[in-house]
């Protein structure tokens, strides 16, 4: 029976063979349009998710610069410091100006005081040269050396390393040594001054989101400078 009746359908006269074709056309053709559709929105939701992300990659480093990454890390790495650290005393400092010079004459990108940088360029066996915190390699490698000691001094505490940046040394250590700022002498419970505690709170705010960059890996995205 089954033999018989695949042989009468393919017997049939060819006007029933070609509707019964047109039929499968039909039914193949809209499932290969349902494929396109289906195809075409992953593809433009693909894109679109694409596209956020470059917009969103493109803001964050408008607003967080991620320049001299490279030497930034190198010189971090060679003190034993974080880079998100680094950038943001640089971003505080300069907004990664390499050519920002403040009304006391601090220059750079990490606003070294010109006496400073002469101390510290002592330190590797430098001859200090006017001009060469203008230098972002030289600004950089001196201001790491310069935190470095900083985070030494005060056991590697960023608020206190924040302020001694910002205020000096002899600021600070009197500051720890007031138990209306210090409650043990090594940590800073208030900083007095508004323009030191702001600089200090912009400091670790900064910090806590170049952590995040360079965690998340968004400097693969860029070029180094």
């Amino acid at each position: 029976m089954q033999r018989r009746n695949a042989y009468d359908r393919y017997r049939q006269p060819p006007p029933r063979r070609r509707a019964r074709r047109r039929r499968r056309r039909r039914r193949g053709g809209g499932l290969l349009a349902l494929l396109l559709v289906v195809a075409l929105g992953i593809g433009a939701g693909g894109w679109i998710a694409e596209q956020h992300r470059k917009e969103v990659l493109r803001q964050t480093l408008q607003d967080y610069p991620l320049a001299y990454r490279e030497l930034i890390q190198r010189c971090s790495a060679e003190q034993g410091l974080e880079p998100a650290y680094i950038a943001a005393i640089i971003m505080s400092e300069s907004s990664f100006r390499p050519d920002a010079t403040s009304p006391v004459n601090a220059q750079g990108l990490m606003q070294i005081m010109p006496e400073t940088g002469a101390w510290i360029a002592g330190k590797f066996d430098d001859t200090y040269v006017d001009g060469c915190l203008y230098n972002p390699e030289t600004n950089i490698r001196y201001g790491c050396w310069y935190m470095g000691f900083l985070m030494d001094r005060y056991n590697g505490d960023k608020t206190c390393s924040s302020a001694a940046y910002h205020s000096g040394q002899g600021e600070v250590d009197d500051w720890l040594k007031n138990p209306a700022y210090s409650a043990d002498g090594r940590t800073l419970l208030l900083i007095p001054g508004e323009n030191a505690s702001t600089y200090v709170e912009r400091v670790l705010n900064f910090y806590e989101k170049y952590k995040e960059i360079y965690g998340v890996g968004l400097t693969e995205h860029t070029q180094p400078v």
